[in-house]
Order: structure tokens, then sequence, then C-alpha cells
């Protein structure tokens, strides 16, 4: 019995069909009645055709081997080992380039020009450049020789180191004074034509009872009255320019 004929009938015998043996093997249908019949053209050649034989023997439940060797003695035998020498030896040699030497001629040519570019962008900036500093520099100086600061302004921009609050009442009222670390400098009555004088580091907190009834000075600035007859006014003074808050 023929190699196609043997897998047919181990096909039978093991009940399966066409179909159920392809989905075993993952081979195509087309391809198993083919080699049933004994027509191994479709497998792709003799490497492939030995697979198949043996996957196809072994889902049937048959020995693939003398299968195999049948193949095999009717297609000139198995495949000759290959020496490792034929495997890994070029079929055609392999030219190696040999290395030029650099054209430093071309490099130089290349570099002078580069040279000669750079040299025309740095001389062309330049003088745009200069020519820019010089209208900047006209109107900068018309102004500085019009502006005259005075000693006096330059004193009075001086940061102060601390604040300082004088409260003159015109008619009594009710008083609390607090630097920025809670500490008491005042609390009571102030009479009316009274004098007071408080001096912190950072802040100086008020609570006026008679807003209209008295007079503030803030580091040396007239605040004036800081507010209505009657009205509890909250304030707080820092060493820099007397704000109200």
């Amino acid at each position: 019995m023929t190699i196609g004929g043997t897998l047919a009938k181990a096909r039978q015998e093991a009940g399966l069909s066409v179909p159920q043996v392809a989905g075993r093997t993952r081979i195509r249908e087309t391809v198993l009645q083919a080699i049933e019949r004994d027509d191994f053209s479709m497998c792709g050649g003799d490497f492939y055709a030995r697979g198949h034989i043996r996957s196809i023997a072994r889902a049937t439940g048959i020995d693939p081997e003398p299968l195999v060797q049948e193949y095999d003695d009717a297609h000139g035998g198995p495949p000759q080992a290959v020496s490792a020498r034929l495997a890994f030896e070029a079929k055609t040699p392999v030219k190696i380039l040999e290395r030029r030497s650099p054209n430093w001629s071309a490099a130089m040519a290349v570099a002078l020009v580069a040279v000669v570019l750079y040299g025309i962008f740095r001389v062309a900036t330049g003088q745009e450049r200069h020519k820019s500093a010089e209208r900047a520099a006209a109107p900068a100086a018309t102004a500085t020789a019009t502006v005259r600061p005075s000693h006096t302004a330059a004193v009075a921009q001086a940061p102060r180191k601390e604040v300082t609050v004088r409260l003159k009442a015109k008619r009594a009222s009710w008083l609390s004074v607090e630097d920025d670390k809670g500490k008491q400098l005042f609390s009571g009555v102030i009479r009316a034509g009274q004098s007071q004088e408080w001096s912190a580091k950072k802040h100086i907190r008020l609570v006026i009872g008679n807003g209209g009834g008295v007079r503030l000075t803030v580091n040396g600035k007239d605040l004036g009255t800081p507010g209505p007859d009657g009205q509890v006014v909250r304030l707080a003074f820092g060493p820099g320019d007397p704000q109200k808050g």
C-alpha cells in the first residue's frame, strides 16, 4: 500500500474526516486530499512533505517513521548533513573596500568659505548693533541731563527701620495700642489736649473709641482725624509710608 493509501486508511479507521484531520494538523484540506492520492507537489518541497506525513500519521494514531522512510527511499533518500565549512562559506567572495585618505584640500576650502562668511556676518551685525546702541543712547543721555534727583528725595526713599505713631486728643477718647508681638503699649482713656507717642519695629495696631476726637501723625506724616465723631476706628501702621489698615 502506498503512503497516501496508508494515511487514508488510518484516517478512516480512526473515524476521522478530512476536515477533522485538517483541524488537528493545521494542514489545508486540499493538501490532505492530494497526499492521500500520493501527490506531494502541493507540500512545497521534501522538507514540508516529511513534516506533513508525520503530522497526519500522529493525528490518525499510526507510527510515522516507516512512512517517512518510504518517502525518502522514493525521493532520493533523506537530506544529507551539511558541513559547517560549507554552511558558513560565502558563495561570493566579499570585496573589502580600501580606506581612502581624507580629502584635506576640499575640507580646507569648505572651512575657508565658512570663516569668510562668518566674518561678513559679524561685521554686518556689529555695525547694525553699533547704530542701534547710538540711537538708544541719545535719548538716554538727554534724560540724564535733564533729570536732577535731589539729595532730599534720596534720603526720603531710604527704608525706615521702625514705625512711630503720635496721637493728640482733641476730645477724650478710649484708646488701645499694641505692637506686632501683641504687647500692650497703651490701654485707657486719653484726655483732651494730651499727646502720646509709640514706636515699634514692625507694626503698631490702634483701636480708637472716638475716631473724630484724635489726630494722628505716622512716621512724621500728619494723617489728620482718622474718622467721624463717635466711630470706633481700627488702624495698623508699619515702617513704610503710612497706610490705614
